[in-house]
């Protein structure tokens, strides 16, 4: 699963916590104390690039995000609750022969109440979990991102060669519900002394969101700044269109809307707008994405499919979408899937993903097993 935390296993609701499953370790004096996780194998087959300007299908069992993970809480008082999330992730297909608990997933502290929730540490960015979430968080593959766009190897990386880090470092303060409507605004904190912060004082790059629920309707607003990626590019050396090097590159401004409906316990639909505006044109385009898409529990499992179009503007460099030209171009993008219960904590799923790229990158089939514990 791309969230080990969910189960796309939909009961009675069309996202069920993997807490469900966790066993309560301590209950005393006002402290609980739990440990969850899910254990998830697959088999793939994808399109991937040949290195000769084609592609071969490559086919791969092993491990699909199997997770452990702690989660506590303690009463500070009748208005006040501190808690924590600890999560960790192995290649459990390989466990003796890999490195074992290799990898962290989340990790977080904080303090709820009346007046809101305030939390600080690592987790999945507002724009994942609020926009880019309701419309395609599924097993195997998922339909394209504007988060590639300034990330790692795939887009205009200023912060390393192989990996940018959009999740640690945060503090957000999320508002307490006033008649359905949610606000939350945070900031990612990069120190001059982090190898991420490419400039020479600290850096502070403002993210925010409002939710809005009436009914069966839910609607969801981010922005995120995107500042802590403005700076010298170091992941791969870019030349613009007059042969000059990159250098000092603005990152840009990233921002979607979601509206959800659940006419139904086990129907859900979703629709989403996602742009990612550049600051350098020359170097990586403007992208927007729109997508529909709809989950339906039928009893022992969902069927679920999203359809997305991309719309990326010419540019020099697009590496994020798949472009390399000075042309605009357009994807339509499908992802389709099925999972189905063999018991309350084990679930099977198949998936089939086209992504309308060149010599079919990134096309496959997959199919998988977790069990939640």
């Amino acid at each position: 699963m791309k969230k080990s935390i969910i189960a796309t296993t939909v009961a009675a609701a069309l996202s069920l916590s993997a807490n469900a499953y966790s066993a309560e370790l301590l209950n005393k004096d006002g402290t609980i104390l739990n440990v969850y996780g899910n254990l998830q194998f697959a088999y793939w087959n994808v399109q991937a690039a040949d290195g000769d300007n084609g592609s071969d299908s490559r086919g791969q069992f092993g491990d699909n995000g199997s997770t452990i993970g702690f989660s506590g809480e303690h009463s500070l008082n009748d208005s006040l609750t501190a808690y924590f999330k600890y999560e960790f992730e192995s290649d459990a297909d390989e466990i003796k022969t890999g490195n074992g608990i290799d990898t962290g997933d989340q990790a977080y502290f904080g303090i709820k109440g009346r007046y809101g929730d305030g939390r600080v540490g690592s987790w999945d960015a507002l724009i994942d979990d609020w926009i880019q979430d309701p419309a395609s968080n599924y097993e195997f593959f998922d339909v394209s991102d504007s988060n590639s766009a300034i990330q790692g190897t795939n887009g205009f990386n200023t912060q390393g060669t192989t990996s940018t880090d959009r999740e640690g470092d945060k503090f957000q303060y999320l508002s307490p519900d006033y008649k359905g409507l949610r606000l939350a605004a945070g900031f990612q904190l990069k120190g001059n002394d982090e190898d991420e912060n490419i400039g020479n004082s600290d850096k502070a790059a403002f993210f925010g969101g409002a939710e809005y629920t009436l009914g069966a309707v839910k609607i969801a607003f981010v922005y995120d700044s995107l500042d802590n990626y403005d700076g010298d590019v170091t992941g791969r050396q870019f030349l613009d269109v007059n042969g000059n090097v990159a250098g000092s590159f603005d990152a840009g401004d990233q921002f979607g809307l979601t509206m959800q409906y659940k006419p139904t316990d086990d129907l859900r639909l979703a629709f989403k707008i996602e742009q990612y505006n550049s600051g350098d044109t020359n170097f990586v385009a403007d992208e927007a994405r729109y997508a529909l898409s709809a989950r339906y529990h039928y009893g022992p499992g969902d069927v679920y499919g999203t359809y997305q179009f991309v719309d990326v503007d010419n540019t020099q460099f697009s590496s994020a979408a798949g472009v390399s030209n000075n042309d605009d171009e357009t994807f339509n993008e499908v992802v389709l899937g099925t999972t189905y219960d063999l018991t309350p904590s084990l679930y099977t799923f198949v998936e089939a993903a086209y992504f309308d790229r060149e010599d079919d990158l990134g096309d496959g089939v997959a199919v998988g097993a977790a069990y939640l514990f």
